[in-house]
């Protein structure tokens, strides 16, 4: 299943770029993420990774799988029978930023998953493109 939420943003993608990949800043403005340690050093790259601690979840390290600069991040965690896939996507929009998160649930536990937990992931998603455009907002 995927869930995925857009949202213009009045910031130039450069901006949303740096707040998206800059993820050590995260618990300061998201409201889904309670604390984050990365695992290594450095800018953000394929193949770095950071434990995260969300809301009623237990902690996960998530490891970026694809990244194109200015336009995409994308990472993954895994569980017991489930992969979760989330991807921050930016494009141009006028002068702005369109930001579309996304998060998709994969492997044999994730239709069960999706059933019991996409109201929460959709609004935890929703969450998320609303603090990135506060922040931009307050850096500005």
């Amino acid at each position: 299943m995927r869930y995925e939420v857009s949202t213009d943003i009045d910031a130039p993608v450069e901006l949303i770029w740096r707040l998206t990949t800059e993820i050590d800043d995260w618990p300061a403005f998201l409201p889904t993420v309670h604390w984050l340690r990365r695992l290594d050093e450095g800018e953000l790259r394929v193949g770095s990774s950071a434990r995260i601690k969300q809301p009623g979840q237990l902690s996960a390290v998530w490891t970026v799988t694809r990244l194109d600069p200015l336009r995409e991040f994308t990472w993954e965690t895994g569980r017991a029978g489930l992969r979760l896939i989330g991807s921050h996507l930016l494009d141009t929009a006028g002068a702005g930023t369109r930001l579309t998160l996304a998060l998709e649930t994969a492997g044999p536990a994730a239709g069960v998953v999706s059933a019991l937990f996409g109201g929460m992931m959709r609004g935890s998603i929703s969450r998320e493109t609303e603090g990135f455009a506060r922040q931009a907002v307050a850096v500005r």
